[in-house]
């Protein structure tokens, strides 16, 4: 399968600016949808990339977006709702519905669609029940279409910008006692770049249509080992206290009070469903996952090796 132009929606966010890149490393034809110019426009100084900036609810604007383009990677998604909006719902449901329509009327070969390990019609929050239904949507739609479609299916994803363990990182770096909820939930982080490597090589990878597939790193965690994790890379030591089932729900409830949403009661929900996988690496896309030793103390500290290796010889007095 020959493809060369590829649209990208969520292209300014923090997975797709490293598909981007990726994307025009390789010499694609890139062409990223945004809701806000202003966010992307970094992205606009690539090598044939084209910045297109819209409403992607808008049915009929998204359908002309998708024009002449040979692949879609639909990269959208949210993690918190509105008060008595359907977010869930729009984001994760009806527009991946639009999406595979759209590719329908432009002939569209290809439909990389990003879901949320442990989204089952079942789970225990909103968030994974909706990721699990948009999947379906696409697998339901792909299977009596001209496109062809993979679905990937990541745990937590962390790299230099995230929103994850950089949150935990301004947490320690401020407060000398962590109150932590929902201590036990587990994770199985797995890296930015490697998520991206796979997104582009699955492109034209024949064996990977119609599948799905979970990624993970090399390494599970519980919530509790993440932020010790974190507290050792900064060098800082925390106080941190586990809260019980009924505290953590009550911190959640509290903390999606505030004007920015740091933690909501259907997060608190989604971590009762691990994020690990029960299976290797998918061998197929030839990465060896790397690990959040090799890359988190980069990031979290801003020292390079070089200048961690100083500072503990200027420890040492050496």
């Amino acid at each position: 399968m020959n493809i060369r132009k590829v649209c990208v929606l969520g292209g300014s966010g923090f997975i797709g600016r490293h598909v981007v890149h990726l994307l025009c490393a390789q010499g694609y034809s890139v062409r990223i949808i945004a809701r806000r110019r202003e966010r992307a426009k970094a992205l606009a100084m690539l090598p044939r990339v084209e910045l297109v900036e819209l409403d992607v609810d808008d049915s009929a604007a998204l359908t002309h977006a998708l024009a002449q383009q040979d692949a879609v990677i639909n990269l959208i998604g949210i993690l918190h709702e509105r008060k008595r909006d359907r977010d869930f719902e729009r984001v994760h449901v009806a527009l991946p519905r639009q999406i595979a329509k759209a590719c329908d009327v432009n002939r569209v070969k290809r439909l990389i669609h990003i879901s949320a390990l442990a989204a089952e019609p079942s789970a225990p929050s909103a968030y994974l029940r909706s990721k699990a239904i948009g999947e379906k949507v696409v697998a339901e739609t792909g299977a009596k279409s001209q496109w062809r479609y993979t679905v990937f299916r990541p745990s937590v994803v962390f790299g230099a910008e995230d929103r994850f363990l950089n949150l935990f990182a301004t947490l320690i770096k401020f407060a000398p006692i962590i109150f932590l909820g929902s201590p036990k939930a587990r994770f199985q982080p797995i890296y930015v770049q490697d998520v991206a490597e796979v997104i582009v090589k699955s492109l034209s990878l024949s064996e990977s249509f119609g599948k799905s597939y979970d990624l993970c790193g090399p390494e599970r965690y519980t919530l509790r080992e993440l932020f010790e994790f974190v507290c050792h890379a900064m060098d800082k030591r925390r106080m941190i206290l586990n809260l019980n089932d009924y505290l953590s729900y009550w911190q959640a409830w509290w903390l999606e009070k505030l004007p920015i949403k740091l933690l909501s009661r259907d997060n608190y929900n989604s971590m009762k469903a691990d994020s690990v996988c029960d299976c290797e690496f998918p061998s197929i896309f030839d990465i060896r996952p790397k690990s959040m030793q090799a890359m988190v103390p980069d990031y979290i500290t801003g020292l390079t090796p070089r200048m961690r290796g100083r500072q503990r010889l200027d420890r040492s007095g050496r």
